[in-house]
C-alpha cells in the first residue's frame, strides 16, 4: 500500500453498518485499483494503458429506478412526478440494512472525495464500492484531496455502491432489482443492482441540483464551460448531438469543465474533477483531446477491441451505443486548475434544429433566455436512434430534466436574476439545418458556427444591426465575420417562404404545447417570451 492506501476495518464505515466487511481498502492509488481489478478478473488493459471493464446488465442510467426518500425535509420541496419518484423512509432503512448484510465478509473500496471546485461550496463525499473499478471511477470523476486533507477528512455525504446486490421489490419497495436511492436527511446515496458508473456521477449531480439552488442561491447547471486568455468565462448548454463538447473544446481557451457547474456570486466552478466522455466513433482527428486521454488511469466502459488485439475499436457498439471513458480533468491539456472561472460574459444555448426554422445565432432577452432554458429544445434526426426516420422533437427542461429535484422554474428564475445582475449575453445557436428541414436543407457548417461563437465571444456582434425573426421574436445579427450574411436569417434561406412559415408555426406550437406543463409556475416575463404561433397553424 502507498501512503494514501490503508487496508483494514475502520470506525467510520463501522458507523455506516459495514463493520463486518472482510477488509476495507482506503484511498488506493490508480495503479493499485487497476491491479486489484486485473487480479479479480474484472477488467483488461488496452494497448494505450487504459483499463477496460464491462458494467454488466446496465450500460446506461435507469431513470425510472432513481428515487428520493420522502420525509419532512423533501415532502414539500421536491418536484415530485415523472422525474423524481418517492421512496418510503422505512423502506429505505430496510434496503440499506440488506445492502450492508450483503457486503458482510466482502472486501470494499473506500474513497474520500470532494465535489465543487470552489472551496466555499465544497461537499465532502465518502464513496464505498464493492468493485475496485467503481472506486477508480470515483477517483477520476470527483475532486481528489491532498494527503493532509485526507488525514483530516470529515465526510458529509456517503455513497454506497453495491452492483452485486439485487433488490427484491416486494421486500425493498423498489421497482425492480436495480436502484439509486437518495436520502436527503441521512445524507446517503445507495446504489444497487447496476454497475453503470454514471449512477455515481449523476447521483451527486442531482444532489447538488437540490442543495445549491435551494439552500445557497447558487445556480447548478448541466453545461460545459471554458475561459479565455482575458479571463472571460463562457457557458455552453445543449442536449446530446448539439455540439456542446465540440464547441466548448477550443484550443485558444482553457477548459473549466465539460458537464456540471455552479454559478455563484463569485463566479463559475466545476462540480467535478474529471470527464466522462462518450467514445462511440472516437478518433484522433475528430476529438484529439479525448482520444489522447484514453491512457493509463482512464476507465473505458463496455468497449470492444479489434479481434485478437488490445486495440479498442471505437466504432464497435455491439454492447451499447453508450460506450464511455472516464478520466481526470488534467488528462486534457488545456484544462484549468482549479476548475473555476469568473462570472460568465456569454452563455450559449445550443440546439440542433432539424426543421431549419431557428437562426444560426440569435441574441435572447432575459425573458427569452428563461423560456428557452426551461424548454431545452433540440431535434433528433434519422439515424441517431433506432426507429427515428424523420426529425423528432426533444425537450428537456434546463437541458437536463432527469437531474432536477426542484421545479424547472426555480432554476430559470435564478438564471434570470443572475443575467440581470451581471449583464450577461445569452445566445441561441442552431447547429442544425439551414435552407429547409432535414432532407431538403443542409447542415450548418461547423466552421460557420465556430465563427459565430468567436464573434460573440470577442464582442464583434455587440454593435451591429439586428433584425427580428417573426413568430419566435428572436433578434438576429445581419452580419458576422467569416459567415455569409445570407444564412443569418433562416427564412431567407428557404426557396419556399410559405413552407418556412408553416414549419415555423408548427415548431412554435410544439414549443407552446411542451411549455403547458410548466406555465402555472412561470412568471409573466417568462410567459411573455413564448413564440407567437398563428391561430390556424
Amino acid at each position: 500500500m502507498n501512503e494514501f492506501g490503508i487496508k483494514g476495518k475502520h470506525s467510520s464505515i463501522a458507523n455506516l453498518g459495514l463493520e463486518n466487511v472482510s477488509a476495507a481498502y482506503w484511498n488506493l492509488n490508480v495503479a493499485e485499483l487497476v491491479e486489484e481489478t486485473l487480479l479479480r478478473g474484472e477488467g483488461v488493459l488496452t494497448d494505450t494503458g487504459a483499463l477496460a471493464i464491462d458494467t454488466g446488465e446496465f450500460t446506461g442510467r435507469s431513470p425510472k429506478d432513481k428515487f428520493i426518500v420522502e420525509d419532512a425535509k423533501t415532502k414539500d420541496t421536491i418536484w415530485w412526478g415523472d422525474v423524481n419518484f418517492k421512496f418510503d423512509a422505512n423502506k429505505f432503512d430496510v434496503v440499506y440494512n440488506r445492502v450492508c448484510a450483503y457486503l458482510t465478509g466482502k472486501e470494499v473500496y473506500v474513497r474520500d472525495s470532494f465535489a465543487c471546485a470552489d472551496p466555499k461550496y465544497r461537499l465532502n463525499i465518502r464513496v464505498v464500492t464493492e468493485y475496485p473499478w467503481s472506486n477508480l471511477f470515483a477517483n477520476n470523476l470527483f475532486l481528489r484531496p491532498t494527503l493532509d486533507e485526507i488525514m483530516n477528512f470529515d465526510p458529509e455525504w456517503t455513497i454506497i455502491c453495491a452492483p452485486g446486490f439485487k433488490a427484491n421489490p416486494e421486500i425493498d419497495g423498489t421497482r425492480q432489482h436495480n436502484f439509486t436511492i437518495m436520502n436527503m436527511t441521512k445524507k446517503v446515496i445507495l446504489i444497487g443492482g447496476s454497475g453503470y458508473t454514471g449512477e455515481i456521477k449523476k447521483g451527486i449531480f442531482s444532489l447538488l441540483n437540490y442543495i445549491l439552488p435551494h439552500e445557497k442561491s447558487v445556480l447548478s447547471m448541466h453545461c460545459s464551460a471554458n475561459i479565455g486568455k482575458e479571463g472571460d468565462t463562457a457557458i455552453f448548454f445543449g442536449l446530446s448531438g448539439t455540439g456542446k463538447t465540440t464547441l466548448s473544446a477550443d484550443p485558444n481557451r482553457g477548459l473549466i469543465g465539460d458537464d456540471e457547474h455552479g454559478w455563484s456570486n463569485e463566479g463559475v466552478f466545476n462540480f467535478e474533477g474529471g470527464c466522462y466522455a462518450k467514445c462511440v466513433d472516437l478518433t484522433k482527428e475528430k476529438e484529439p483531446e479525448i482520444f489522447a486521454a484514453v491512457k493509463f488511469g482512464a476507465l473505458l466502459e463496455n468497449i470492444e477491441n479489434y479481434e485478437n488485439t488490445a486495440t479498442v475499436d471505437f466504432s464497435n457498439i455491439s454492447k451499447t451505443e453508450n460506450t464511455r471513458v472516464g478520466y481526470p480533468i488534467h488528462f486534457i491539456e488545456n484544462a484549468v486548475e482549479p476548475s473555476v472561472g469568473n462570472i460568465p460574459k456569454n452563455i450559449f444555448f445550443l440546439t440542433c434544429d432539424a426543421y431549419g426554422v431557428l437562426p444560426p445565432i440569435s441574441k435572447l432577452t432575459t425573458g427569452q433566455a428563461m423560456y428557452h432554458f426551461i424548454s431545452g429544445y433540440t431535434a433528433k434526426v434519422a439515424g441517431t436512434e433506432m426507429g427515428i426516420t424523420e426529425p423528432t422533437l426533444t425537450f428537456s427542461a434546463c437541458f437536463g430534466k432527469v437531474f432536477l429535484p426542484l421545479h424547472p422554474t426555480k432554476y430559470a428564475e435564478l438564471l434570470g436574476k443572475k443575467l440581470k445582475e451581471n449583464n450577461v449575453n445569452v445566445w441561441l445557436v442552431n447547429t442544425g439545418w439551414s435552407g429547409g428541414a432535414f432532407g431538403v436543407g443542409s447542415r450548418m457548417k461547423l466552421s460557420y458556427t465556430r465563427s459565430m461563437i468567436t464573434a460573440a465571444l470577442t464582442g464583434k456582434l455587440n454593435s451591429i444591426k439586428y433584425e427580428t425573426l417573426p413568430v419566435f421574436g428572436l433578434e438576429m445579427p445581419t452580419e458576422c465575420p467569416d459567415v455569409p450574411a445570407e444564412i443569418l436569417n433562416p427564412r431567407k434561406t428557404w426557396k419556399d417562404k410559405e413552407a418556412y412559415d408553416a414549419t415555423a408555426n408548427k415548431l412554435a406550437t410544439s414549443f407552446n404545447k411542451n411549455f403547458e406543463q410548466y406555465a402555472s409556475a412561470a412568471n409573466e416575463e417568462i410567459l411573455a417570451a413564448a413564440p407567437k404561433a398563428a391561430v390556424n397553424a
